[in-house]
């Protein structure tokens, strides 16, 4: 067959030759389609009925064209792989010397190392054989970085040279610790950066690759805070050092030198990848505003996939959550990611884990290559939308921790009711499961074995300890895992039986949706098996020994059976009868339905169980 030959122009508008979508028809369209599931409204409401909000009050849409795409500048990260960083927080000075050595001859490229558990005092010990000079350490030392910087600091001016790699940080960040632990040096709300200003001063005069300040924002994250309140404290944070060090004596530049920003990346692939953008967009105004321009006004970012998301039960699911997590950061423009391993949420990780977090990222870097274009988000009008509305949200935020005196006096009250208003919405969603986390509050699995590890600080974050205050931590799955452990503490499991009514079909969606959020709290399911006589399942219900039941059916049929169904399990000593759906049936309790207060109904299955909560 002989092929034509293709002129380029004629490859100039794919589109040409097929009629012009617009805007109003694919309104028209999706109208017809939310009109099947009950939805009555005209297409002009249909975009909105399938806009949804983030926890910052973004809307995010479900179409999006060039009219949505922000003037705003794009602020990228030259193309490149980025550093690979594993953190250790073994206490144990030879096993963590171990690991690290497996780490720097697998791929990953700098430490971070946990010396709120790690003894500062052991750090030549853990360091022993690593060549200082080409692999940049991060401290993470909280009351202690004093004492952990001066014990680095000596190492590296014991090496030949004396000079750090560029990439490694001291860690100092007072308003980060006070954010986390409560604790602060003075009384009130004002927090002490001389101890930071100075080792700041000392690596910008004798270290220059090294730098002295971590903005961490997630503790912001960790106690439930949106992704524009993680960045509105960060930025409010890194202003805050900023004028102590400037106000100490160093150049503007010097100052920007100093900070590396800490940010949580999680399984929210766009606005993980929003938020990173957004996140140098909000530092280049810092820096445009104070007049440091281009590359020494640039923000450094660590990416550190989410502790909140991590779930005990089901680990393995952690894999896929972090994965997409380290895409995010990767895309979004992270200098360093760090991948937890999947098991940090049971203690220290072991040996397969660590390397399963390394070789994701060397996969996405090197395999994916998801590193060799620089700002691969960019120009789609979603992602610069998202990005955008973001970044305005952040500011709003800043400016509204600067009028309350800077983040050290919004730490005392505006930070904490701002993030405690937003944590509880996001337990209200979870408890809905209109947030749904796979393995625990979704498909959850019974059957599952338990996997063990040794006790220890395997998620990075830190609770209140130093002075027992601090910012909550949250974890999303915590509440559902409670209720998993406690039915599984109990002698025989607590069993709630479901009353399924008519034939296979009429049943199967209603009985699989009552088995799977019963299982979500540790409580397993027995079904009737087909049929409608009301004795044949009162007489199953007697036979499986709980006081629980559930109906499950079509509406039809429950409009046919369900109250004689009802009145005939009462009768065989039902306490509390529930139904699968929504409606009102003589002898039904309550009903369960998508959306339903899922942690509610387990809890009070419980009491009705009998099981002491």
């Amino acid at each position: 067959m002989t092929v034509p030959p293709v002129e380029l122009d004629d490859l100039a508008d794919p589109a040409a030759g097929f009629p012009q979508a617009t805007r109003e028809q694919w309104r028209t369209l999706a109208a017809e389609v939310l009109r099947r599931s009950g939805w009555d409204g005209s297409p002009d409401e249909a975009e909105a009925a399938l806009t949804t909000m983030t926890y910052d009050g973004v809307a995010v849409a479900a179409l999006y064209d060039a009219a949505d795409l922000p003037a705003a500048p794009r602020t990228t990260r030259a193309p490149g792989p980025w550093d690979v960083r594993q953190r250790h927080a073994d206490p144990d000075p030879a096993a963590t010397r171990e690991a690290i050595h497996a780490d720097l001859e697998n791929g990953v490229t700098s430490l971070w190392l946990d010396l709120n558990a790690i003894d500062p005092a052991a750090l030549p010990a853990v360091l022993d054989g690593v060549l200082l000079d080409l692999a940049p350490v991060v401290l993470d030392a909280g009351p202690r970085t004093a004492e952990a910087a001066e014990t680095f600091l000596r190492l590296i001016e014991g090496m030949a040279g004396g000079t750090a790699p560029p990439g490694g940080n001291l860690g100092a960040d007072p308003i980060g610790l006070a954010a986390r632990t409560g604790a602060t040096v003075d009384t009130g709300a004002t927090v002490d950066t001389g101890a930071a200003v100075a080792l700041a001063r000392r690596c910008a005069a004798d270290h220059p690759g090294l730098r002295a300040i971590t903005v961490d924002a997630l503790p912001y994250h960790d106690a439930g805070g949106a992704d524009a309140e993680e960045l509105g404290c960060s930025v409010a944070t890194g202003v805050a050092y900023l004028r102590a060090l400037t106000g100490a004596g160093l150049t503007a530049e010097q100052a920007f030198g100093q900070l590396e920003f800490r940010y949580a990346a999680t399984a929210d692939q766009f606005l993980t990848i929003a938020k990173l953008r957004a996140a140098r967009r909000l530092w280049a105004r810092v820096a445009e505003v104070t007049g440091v321009a281009g590359e020494p006004g640039r923000q450094l970012q660590h990416a550190v996939t989410s502790s909140a998301m991590m779930t005990v039960r089901d680990p393995w699911v952690n894999m896929l959550r972090t994965t997409v997590a380290c895409f995010a950061a990767g895309v979004g423009g992270a200098d360093a990611v760090t991948v937890q391993p999947f098991d940090a949420c049971l203690g220290l990780p072991d040996a397969f884990a660590r390397r399963i977090a390394r070789n994701t990222q060397s996969l996405l870097v090197e395999e994916a290559n998801v590193a060799r274009v620089a700002d691969p988000a960019g120009g789609s009008w979603y992602v610069e939308r998202l990005t955008d509305d973001l970044a305005s949200r952040a500011w709003e935020w800043f400016r509204e921790i600067e009028r309350a005196g800077g983040m050290a006096a919004a730490l005392e009250r505006l930070v904490p009711e701002r993030l405690a208003a937003t944590r509880a919405r996001r337990a209200d969603n979870l408890a809905h499961r209109r947030d749904p986390i796979t393995g625990v509050s979704e498909f959850p699995d019974l059957k599952e074995r338990p996997v063990s590890r040794r006790p220890g600080p395997g998620l990075a974050v830190t609770s209140g300890g130093v002075s027992g205050g601090g910012l909550p931590v949250m974890r999303y799955a915590e509440e559902f895992e409670a209720l998993r452990d406690l039915a599984d503490a109990q002698p025989s499991r607590p069993t709630v039986f479901l009353a399924t009514i008519g034939p296979v079909a009429a049943h199967t969606a209603r009985a699989t949706f009552a088995a799977n959020l019963f299982a979500a709290g540790g409580v397993t399911t027995v079904t009737s098996g087909p049929g409608t006589d009301p004795a044949a399942i009162a007489a199953a219900f007697r036979d499986c020994g709980t006081p629980v039941a559930c109906l499950c059916s079509s509406d039809r049929l429950y409009g046919e059976h369900a109250a004689a169904v009802a009145a005939a399990l009462r009768e065989a000593g039902a306490r509390k009868v529930w139904l699968a759906g929504k409606g009102e049936y003589e002898g039904v309790d309550a009903t369960l339905y998508a959306g339903c207060d899922a942690l509610g109904v387990l809890r009070a299955t419980f009491d009705d169980l009998g099981v002491d909560r």
